[in-house]
């Protein structure tokens, strides 16, 4: 039972997650991206801080402040991209960094990568080929431009992981929780005045959106995630999380009717092969990598 009700936890997390995005999505429409990431973290910060404070006392907290920059710089990338491309792309492009995790581990720790990750690093970067070029179109890459910085979000992502999963280790997630988020929160706070134009109209969506992300798909997520992984396995964690672009992609079918063309389902299935292809392949007693929001994110 307690396996259960551990994995129904990562469930909600990962539908939490999934449906953010088309959330996001539509608040940026009143909200200038910096703004709503030094409001969302601001939030999420304020929340850890009062579960997690006596953690953070007994710990370096420069590992936190490490993982909080990367983790800043991935929600940029997320955030901008999606202002630019849709909410299912963006979701299916922001899951590949579990893929890239291996690949990042060997330039970070010098561990070569498994054929079998090759493979689904391989067959995730074609599925995304499919889901985002196109022809002619004159950008980067033959990307557009939401696409390209939702991809520079995956990198920095599975940055992010691999730094986490070195750190959590050795302090414990409780202590990386808070000071990572607040890290975000203050480089926020720090950006959005002269970063872009201030965009800010106070509407529902906004404030449903900042109290979402912040308190739910940041504070809440974190917790949960630290809780409920003592009690599953690697495996089936990850089959769980990896329903989260999925999530996305139906969340953004229903509310908004988005479509994918044809081309750009088989990319989205071959970048959830791709994940999964690493993922489950790995031994049962290895650790899980996942990101935030990834939601991760986060």
């Amino acid at each position: 039972m307690t396996r259960l009700r551990a994995e129904l936890a990562l469930a909600g997390v990962t539908i939490i997650w999934g449906t953010t995005f088309v959330v996001v999505k539509s608040a940026l429409a009143e909200v200038s991206t910096f703004v709503f990431l030094a409001l969302r973290f601001s939030v999420a910060a304020l929340a850890l801080i009062a579960i997690y404070r006596r953690a953070l006392g007994r710990n370096n907290l420069w590992p936190g402040i490490f993982a909080g920059v990367l983790l800043f710089a991935a929600y940029v990338f997320q955030t901008l991209g999606l202002e630019r491309t849709t909410p299912s792309k963006s979701a299916f492009l922001t899951g590949l960094s579990i893929p890239m995790v291996p690949f990042v581990s060997s330039l970070v720790y010098r561990i070569k990568p498994r054929l079998i990750e090759v493979a689904g690093i391989l067959v995730a970067s074609t599925g995304m080929a499919l889901l985002t070029l196109t022809p002619g179109s004159g950008t980067r890459f033959g990307m557009s431009q939401g696409d390209f910085l939702s991809f520079l979000c995956a990198v920095t992502f599975a940055f992010h992981i691999v730094i986490i999963g070195h750190y959590s280790q050795l302090h414990g997630f409780q202590s990386l929780a808070a000071p990572q988020v607040a890290t975000a929160a203050i480089l926020a706070l720090g950006f959005f005045r002269f970063a872009e134009p201030i965009r800010f109209h106070l509407t529902a969506g906004v404030v449903s959106a900042v109290l979402v992300t912040g308190l739910l798909a940041t504070a809440l997520a974190f917790t949960t995630m630290a809780w409920a992984q003592q009690y599953t396995s690697p495996t089936r964690a990850a089959l769980i999380f990896a329903l989260e672009p999925l999530v996305a992609w139906l969340t953004s079918w229903v509310l908004t009717g988005e479509k994918l063309a044809n081309r750009g389902k088989v990319g989205a299935v071959m970048i959830l092969a791709g994940i999964l292809f690493v993922e489950l392949t790995r031994k049962s007693s290895g650790p899980l990598v996942t990101g935030p929001g990834m939601g991760t994110s986060e």
